[in-house]
């Protein structure tokens, strides 16, 4: 028997049902539970030889019988696995043993459809689903001890350890596990980022975010600092992408040719989050100790509550898995039932701050009973008869609503566009008539969707008497309609042109359509350039020039996605969608209202672009007449800059900067001042300082400066304990103005070395003129909004200090 031969083991399954399945393996087929065995014997592998009976085990439906999810096609699979150990003999085998066992292949014979009772059908089309494991092949093949030490990993972990100064073959298996994490974590990193996923707090960004994140903890527990060769202020991420980029090229070619994309990706997410990671380890740190004290003081199980979890989440970027990593390895747990709480409280706040539409009735089921969905006309006309369909004031049902107040329409049909896709709800006027004559007048300021597909017409009554069930002229404002066509076209617009300047893998978070502005907000990892912004500028007033008629039809879901169309952020779609499209330019799925032709939109202009979020960009801009509007304005104010400075507009920049500059100068020569004045008057109060002390004679002063300002104050501080020379403690305060407090603390060398340091010294002081402060040991600042209550603060000082350093100094 051959080599191969002794370390295959073949577990299947034959099903029993009215009659046998027939399962394929190789070009065998097993057509009996009692021929199985026999059949599989036959299986010849690419050697010819085949494999023994003794080393084919028939498992039941638990272990060999596959199912894609509660219902679905299913049908019962083989698997072949390899045994690193057949020395260890065949009595009471356990293929769940990682250590001799591994899973290299395997057959799913998709041959059944499993309903909802659990019953099995056969499938019209059966198939063979089939796959084997290129790192559990190389595995076999390299003969090492799990996948992470195959060549396929193994050259990263190699990196990771020399960045780390250990030896992988002498580490502990704590250690081998923080490299192997780190060897799995960089692959999935370097090709997520090559396909154009970037960190961010949202879908799979945050996956991205989140591996990046345990990659960097992962390095600093096996003590890599800065970038691992001498810079402390690095990042390492880079050097091992390096390396799996090396890997790569011959396998992703892509990979090489993103590679500076990866890397200053890498750079930035690593040298930013070790900020917040050094911060948030102390308090994970601190966090921990808290609850193991706590719990050996109560006789319970260390446990770190979900408030201080999220805390952690919320303030310090560490996701729930960091920081349960974290007190796995101090022994303690976490309350996850309250951190899922905390988080839920975040989530409806969040929600709570969107502008949503809630019929509060009393009766909201029979209000729906009798209330048909709303018939939406506006894509083809801005005004139509309607009837009304309800009416309610605060959330309750009423019949007739008059003069003065707030009320809700419910209407048949509209042509109100009401609230979705970003776009705001439309503006406008319903009208009651009779016999020619309007009999009440409602003003709508705004159109929600509530209740399924039921439009609800915000607004005030400000002429007569409105009733149910009769007939209203609803007409909408065409000039913001207008106004909001504009904009969510050149929102399309925008889009196309972020993904031709910056990369396809830019897609929208958000946006809004507003009659004065648009707003759209996209996943990007850096801010735009200048030229950037010209570029996308200049591409989207082209197309606007183009004057391209646009093109807008309903079809199936699957044809738009299969034509390319791009789904629009945060909605739902059903199985009809509308497909918007710039013919050559975008193609999105959108339910919002669109101008005919590009032309229409006249312009657009970038007003700002800046970061929201981590990981996410906003873009504000202006288009037709909001664009024609502020061109204007920005023209008037630079007219009255030029007319005030008394310059031609191409001017304008060498004025200011030159101002500027004399600004900064005059400001420099009134801090010198200042600071003159404040040593001058330092220099007189210097003979006040006190002697404490036995065994050392330490100067100690404590006064207050009047109004002097933060800046020569601490000017003043460095001048006295110059003067006093070490060892020498002085505590300065001011109330340079109202409601304003300033405070300095400097210590010498002599004082720091007892214990006492003028950071944390100088915090409670602070408390007392009602504010906060703090710093360096031999030098710190606090500020405070209590001036009336500064000499209190500075006796306290005073005597805290006197009394520590009678104390430290016997």
């Amino acid at each position: 028997m051959s080599l191969i031969a002794k370390r295959l083991f073949v577990i299947f399954r034959v099903l029993t049902f009215p009659y046998c399945s027939t399962t394929s393996i190789g070009q065998s087929r097993v057509r009996s539970p009692k021929h199985a065995t026999k059949e599989i014997s036959e299986l010849r592998i690419t050697t010819g030889v085949g494999v023994p009976a003794h080393r084919i085990k028939k498992l039941g439906e638990d272990d060999n019988f596959w199912t894609s999810g509660a219902t679905g096609p299913c049908g019962p699979c083989s698997e072949i696995y390899y045994d690193f150990h057949p020395e260890r003999g065949l009595s009471d085998v356990d293929l769940g043993d990682d250590a001799r066992f591994i899973e290299f292949y395997n057959l799913v014979f998709m041959q059944y459809n499993k309903t909802e009772d659990g019953s099995l059908e056969p499938l019209k089309q059966k198939n063979i689903d089939t796959g084997l494991g290129l790192e559990r092949m190389a595995r076999i093949l390299q003969n090492v001890e799990n996948n992470y030490e195959t060549d396929l990993i193994f050259p990263i972990i190699e990196k990771a350890s020399n960045l780390a100064n250990v030896s992988y073959t002498l580490a502990d298996e704590s250690k081998k596990t923080n490299l192997k994490i780190i060897g799995d974590h960089m692959r999935a990193i370097v090709y997520l980022i090559s396909d154009g996923v970037f960190p961010s707090n949202i879908g799979r960004g945050y996956v991205v975010r989140r591996l990046i994140r345990r990659a960097i903890r992962t390095g600093r527990l096996l003590g890599i600092k800065g970038d691992g060769v001498g810079n402390l202020e690095g990042a390492f991420l880079p050097i091992l992408a390096e390396e799996v980029i090396n890997l790569s090229t011959n396998i992703d070619p892509d990979v090489k040719t993103r590679a500076s994309r990866i890397l200053v990706e890498l750079k930035r997410e690593e040298l930013r989050f070790v900020l917040t990671l050094e911060r948030g380890e102390k308090l994970l740190e601190q966090l921990l100790t808290d609850a193991l004290s706590i719990a050996q003081e109560n006789g319970t199980l260390p446990c770190l509550s979900g408030k201080d979890a999220f805390l952690l989440y919320d303030t310090y970027g560490f996701p729930v898995e960091i920081t349960t990593e974290g007190a796995d390895e101090r022994g303690v747990s976490i309350d996850m039932n309250s951190f899922e709480v905390e988080m839920e409280n975040q989530r409806r706040q969040s929600q709570a701050a969107h502008n949503t539409v809630k019929l509060a009735v009393e009766d909201g089921a029979e209000l729906t009973e009798s209330i048909p969905d709303t018939e939406f006309l506006g894509y083809d006309t801005l005004s139509t008869k309607a009837v009304v369909e309800g009416l309610l004031v605060n959330g309750k049902p009423v019949m007739q609503v008059s003069k003065g107040n707030e009320v809700e329409v419910l209407l048949n049909r509209t042509p109100f566009y009401a609230e979705s896709g970003g776009q705001i709800g439309d503006h406008g006027f319903l009208y009651v008539t009779e016999a020619g004559k309007t009999e009440a007048v409602v003003e709508v300021k705004d159109v929600q969707k509530s209740l399924g597909n039921i439009f609800v017409h915000k607004g005030t009554v400000i002429e007569g008497v409105i009733n149910v069930g009769k007939e209203v002229e609803a007409a909408v404002d065409a000039n913001l309609r207008q106004r909001a066509k504009v904009h969510h076209t050149a929102t399309h617009l925008l889009q196309s042109a972020l993904k031709k300047v910056i990369g396809q893998e830019t897609s929208q978070a958000g946006s809004l359509v507003a009659f004065d502005r648009l707003r759209f907000d996209f996943n990007f990892h850096r801010p735009l350039t200048d030229n950037e912004i010209i570029e996308i500028e200049g591409l989207i007033n082209k197309w606007i020039g183009d004057a391209t008629l646009l093109e807008s039809k309903v079809m199936p879901l699957t044809d738009a996605k299969r034509a390319g169309a791009i789904a629009m952020f945060g909605e739902k779609y059903g199985e009809q969608v509308r497909v918007v499209e710039v013919p050559g330019v975008s193609m999105e799925l959108c339910g919002g209202t669109h101008v005919n032709n590009t032309s229409e939109i006249r312009g657009l202009k970038i007003i700002s672009e800046q970061g929201i979020a981590s990981g996410i960009r906003r873009i504000e801009a202006v288009a037709g007449d909001a664009f024609i509007e502020y061109v204007i304005a920005r023209d008037n104010h630079m007219k009255q800059l030029c007319s005030t400075l008394k310059v031609n507009a191409e001017d304008v920049t060498t004025r200011v900067n030159n101002l500027l500059k004399d600004l900064r100068e005059a400001r420099n020569e009134v801090s010198a001042a200042r600071a003159k004045a404040a040593i001058y008057k330092a220099s007189t109060i210097a003979s006040n300082a006190v002697t404490v002390g036995s065994s050392t004679k330490i100067r100690v002063l404590v006064e207050s400066m009047d109004d002097i300002d933060a800046d020569a104050l601490k000017s003043a501080a460095e001048y006295l304990v110059d003067t006093l020379q070490d060892p020498a403690a002085v505590i300065l305060g001011s109330c340079p103005g109202e409601k304003r407090v300033s405070l300095v603390a400097a210590f010498t060398p002599g004082v720091v070395d007892l214990g006492i340091q003028a950071g944390k010294f100088i915090g409670p002081i602070a408390k007392f003129c009602g504010g906060r402060g703090g710093g360096r040991p031999n030098f710190a600042q606090a500020g405070g909004n209590e001036p009336e209550k500064l000499l209190v603060a500075l006796e306290k000082a005073r005597d805290e200090l006197v009394s520590t350093l009678s104390e430290k100094t016997g």
